[in-house]
């Protein structure tokens, strides 16, 4: 048997899922139900593009229940190592700058359920968080990236 993925979130990305499954199980699914009922109405099934449309969206709604179901079984939370205040780990926000002279930029590593990168919150699988991961304050750290070699020099870790 396949071993399962580890889903790396903090508390409140855990607390998120799990209202966004309630929602899906007590509400959307119950909507979608509806809908389908309703495009049954309408007729001859093999040309009712209603019906169509709303089994297309409750099989989306049925696979994210079974997705966000299996991210929570398999959550790992992040905790907050105050151990060492200036090592950048998982759930950390990091402040770095740009060499030379270039833009500070600030994120919070996540785990992948959690990153959003409009919300200033990437997942500790992208190249920038893998080569943050572990450093410290006053690091210098050459990111890989696929437009190629960028380097950042560590200014905060919070």
């Amino acid at each position: 048997m396949a071993e399962e993925k580890s889903f790396y979130m903090t508390e409140e990305g855990k607390d998120n899922l799990e209202q966004e499954l309630h929602e899906l199980k007590t509400e959307k699914r119950k909507e979608v139900v509806e809908r389908i009922k309703i495009a049954r109405g309408f007729g001859d099934l093999s040309e009712n593009s209603e019906y169509d449309a709303a089994k297309d969206e409750q099989a989306f709604v049925e696979s994210r229940i079974q997705q966000i179901e299996n991210m929570l079984r398999n959550a790992v939370i992040i905790e907050n190592d105050s151990d060492n205040p200036d090592v950048v780990t998982l759930g950390k926000t990091v402040k770095f700058q740009e060499i030379p002279e270039g833009d500070e930029e600030e994120y919070t590593i996540v785990g992948s359920a959690e990153a959003d990168p409009f919300e200033g919150k990437i997942s500790n699988d992208s190249p920038m968080a893998k080569s943050l991961l572990g450093k410290e304050i006053g690091d210098k750290v050459t990111v890989q990236t696929p437009a190629g070699d960028l380097e950042v020099k560590i200014i905060a870790v919070s």
